[in-house]
């Protein structure tokens, strides 16, 4: 049996755990009351109880929940007395025959008895009294029930709660999460996201920023690894979590021997800001080898900040992996409701770090709080964090202010910061939210901490000091590193930072170009969440940027240093003004010549892009534009790339006449010999993936190829009958039949104890108890 912690629950929590545990553990359907009008009932029901081991009861039954915030503390009969007269009552007026006495108090069995006995000489027929021991156990039990209120995850040892193999392959991802599990509410979001994992064993999260994405995803997470699937033995070990930063660590930690792994992947495509370079991977990834990991059982649990997905999907083959769709959960947070507030703020304020002294303080005003339109979870972490509300007015028009006026306050607190605290956090920014540990600074980077007045030691003590407020020591396997308690403080640094120009150059000569490109732009280009480099450090920017690529593959047998052309290209086509464009070609003459030979892939390659973005420029010169159009359609005609038709790029390069010739080349020379190309493209690759791979692979050629004949069924018949030939192809390549696909998981109903109707009582009322 695990011993939770279910002292810390408060009352109205432990009161949706029990008719939780009602519904769930003794099959019944509870029907709840209003706190202040019960009538001595906290919930009721009526009919047979079917108990094992014992005899069965039919009637009415009533159940009282009783919480304590003390830890082992034991129930005495005293505090029940004050249900006696309301007993009496309810079994006067036929509506109990049966008593049911849930508590987190410690309940002996000879103390159960003896009230037991008092509530019986007031006309119960039978008596119930289940106490923590009791609870504990069932929860232990139980993992359908765990995973319906997986706050519990935080209030018990991670390390019973799993199987021992998966508990050590997560527990550094675990650990940290454990104090978030504690304060975590069940919303609509969660059992959405819940279904979707089920039904797809994949889910994408969507929501603006702080609205909790990356709770869900550890909820789920936990979820995932504690689920005992119908007909699995419970000696079986259970998933191994994999917190995945990349496509590529996605892609090289996936083990098709280990089928029940879970990968988590927070901020897919771009922590603050989007990442154009990650969506170009994941299109390598996702359409291919994801399907091939669901279908043998693995999960796979996807974030994103909306407004980056929103750029994201534009460029995501969605046709390829449909799922992406069908397993989308969006977080909308002015959908939360005002149960889910109030529950959501009790639980950070309460098992925050906040002395009794503020909690009583600010008790009145917490009902307002919850209130506000603009409420989010994340705000309400801060609020429960001393670190945030040193100066917070303790008034009402104080504390809605913290709600309605995040960003700025943040910014705020952050200003008043002293010179180790801001140059810590300049360290964390500069290494694009991953500062490893032990803390080994570049020679730029101490001068950067030199100019804000820092000093490293005062960094280190500073990091210890801010760690589980500004920022968060994370553990991965390992790797040790600080990273931001939440980006939006990386988000509130940003602001800080182009506000000053004398930062924005410590930025610049103390950052790597690799991470320059992630987070700046060269100009205003309306990307939000970067940093914008202004005009005065053009060229030191563009120095350090051809510098870096210089370096790019020259290291012989050693790892690759520098920046690759990938990152530059993509970063010049969508992060920088014409007149950067133009600086940049002063340092770098030759990239013009290189951008005009595009390597196949043309819809997730950085030269079409690039090339595109210098034509719109007029820095594009037309014998290096020609030389471009003449590859894209020898890719096009020999059927390894039709990118030209998919991707709208590719089309600016090209001049009307230009396409349109290409279209009837199509049409009257490729079409009538398309078998035959297929076949010879699919015969002549030389690759380490599967057939089935390849087939992916060619029909997305073949897809893009209807594109311009949308409107003649003659060539589309032809492009149709050659995909059906790729998979007759795949077919002849496999080696091994196909395994069966799995059955989906069982579809998990909402749990028993929603969110009840509130009465006069406030959930605020136990905050401030001591435990």
């Amino acid at each position: 049996m695990i011993e939770y912690d279910l002292h810390r629950l408060g009352w109205k929590s432990f009161q949706d755990l029990c008719h939780t545990v009602i519904g769930e553990i003794l099959g019944q359907e509870v029907e709840s009351y209003l706190s202040s009008h019960d009538g001595g009932r906290d919930g009721a029901f009526a009919g047979t109880w079917i108990q094992d081991g014992q005899e069965d009861l039919t009637g009415s039954f009533v159940i009282q929940c009783k919480s304590t915030s003390k830890a082992n503390r034991s129930l005495r009969p005293s505090d029940v007395k004050d249900e006696l007269a309301k007993v009496r009552t309810l079994v006067e007026s036929g509506r109990c025959d049966s008593y049911i006495l849930m508590t987190n108090f410690n309940v002996s069995g000879d103390r159960a008895a003896e009230i037991s006995d008092m509530l019986e000489s007031e006309g119960v027929k039978h008596c119930r009294v289940f106490g923590a021991e009791w609870l504990n156990l069932k929860i232990s039990e139980s993992s359908r029930l765990r995973r319906h209120v997986p706050r519990l995850y935080g209030l018990g040892d991670l390390s019973q709660i799993l199987d021992e193999r998966a508990y050590k392959q997560s527990r550094a991802v675990l650990e940290s999460m454990r104090d978030d599990l504690a304060k975590v509410v069940i919303t609509d979001a969660y059992q959405r996201a819940l279904k979707a994992i089920d039904d797809h064993r994949f889910v994408l999260i969507v929501g603006e920023p702080a609205s909790g994405k990356t709770t869900i995803a550890s909820l789920l997470a936990m979820a995932a690894l504690d689920d005992d699937e119908e007909g699995q033995e419970l000696s079986s070990p259970k998933a191994s979590l994999i917190k995945a930063s990349s496509p590529s660590d996605f892609e090289a930690r996936w083990n098709p021997n280990e089928p029940t792994q879970v990968f988590w992947v927070d901020d897919a495509f771009g922590a603050t800001q989007y990442e154009r370079d990650l969506v170009r991977r994941w299109n390598l990834v996702l359409p291919q080898q994801l399907p091939a990991m669901l279908r043998r059982s693995a999960r796979v649990i996807m974030t994103s900040r909306d407004y980056i997905y929103a750029q994201a999907r534009e460029e995501l083959k969605q046709n390829s992996f449909p799922v992406l769709n069908e397993a989308k959960v969006v977080i909308d947070v002015q959908e939360l409701s005002i149960e889910e507030k109030r529950q959501i703020l009790y639980n950070h304020i309460k098992l925050g770090h906040q002395p009794q002294s503020f909690r009583s303080e600010i008790k009145p005003y917490l009902e307002a709080a919850s209130s506000r339109p603009r409420f989010i979870p994340e705000v309400a972490r801060r609020l429960g964090d001393p670190g945030f509300t040193a100066n917070l007015p303790m008034r009402e028009s104080g504390v809605i202010e913290f709600f309605d006026k995040p960003e700025a306050l943040l910014r705020d607190t952050i200003r008043q910061l002293d010179a180790n605290s801001k140059s810590a956090l300049a360290l964390v920014f500069m290494r694009n939210d991953r500062l490893e540990s032990p803390i080994d600074p570049q020679d730029a980077e101490e001068l950067a901490i030199s100019r804000l007045g820092g000093s490293l030691k005062g960094c280190i003590s500073a990091l210890d000091a801010m760690n589980g407020t500004f920022v968060r020591l994370a553990d991965s396997g390992g790797d040790r590193a600080w990273r931001f308690q939440h980006p939006t403080v990386g988000d509130a640094y940003a602001s800080l930072m182009a506000e000053n120009p004398e930062h924005i150059e410590i930025f610049v000569q103390g950052s790597s170009a690799e991470r320059l490109v992630r987070q700046v732009t060269c100009g205003g280009m309306g990307l939000q969440g970067a940093v914008v480099i202004p005009t005065p450090l053009f060229t030191s920017m563009a120095a350090k940027l051809r510098d870096a690529h210089s370096q790019w593959g020259h290291q012989g047998d050693r790892p690759r240093r520098g920046l690759s052309s990938e990152s530059l290209e993509s970063f010049l086509a969508h992060r920088c003004s014409d007149s950067f464009l133009h600086e940049y070609l002063k340092h770098d003459s030759s990239l013009v010549d290189r951008i005009a030979s595009p390597m196949p892939m043309l819809d997730v390659g950085s030269e079409t892009a690039l090339a595109a973005r210098l034509l719109e420029a007029g820095l594009f010169p037309e014998e290096c534009r020609a030389r471009f159009v003449e590859e894209v359609k020898r890719l096009t005609l020999d059927a390894t790339d039709t990118g030209v038709f998919t991707h709208k790029p590719a089309r600016k390069v090209f001049t009307s006449s230009e396409y349109n010739a290409l279209v009837e080349e199509i049409r009257s020379e490729m079409l009538p010999k398309l078998s035959g190309i297929v076949r010879e493209q699919l015969s002549s690759i030389i690759s380490d993936m599967t057939a089935e791979e390849l087939g992916y692979s060619m029909v997305d050629v073949l897809n893009g190829l209807k594109q311009p004949f949308g409107d003649d069924p003659t060539a589309l018949r032809k492009i149709k009958r050659c995909v059906e030939e790729v998979w007759e192809w795949v077919e002849e390549q496999e080696s091994e039949q196909e395994e069966d696909e799995p059955a989906r998981p069982r579809e998990v109903a909402r749990a028993a104890g929603d969110p009840l109707p509130q009465g006069d009582r406030s959930i605020f009322d136990d905050i401030d108890a001591d435990e």
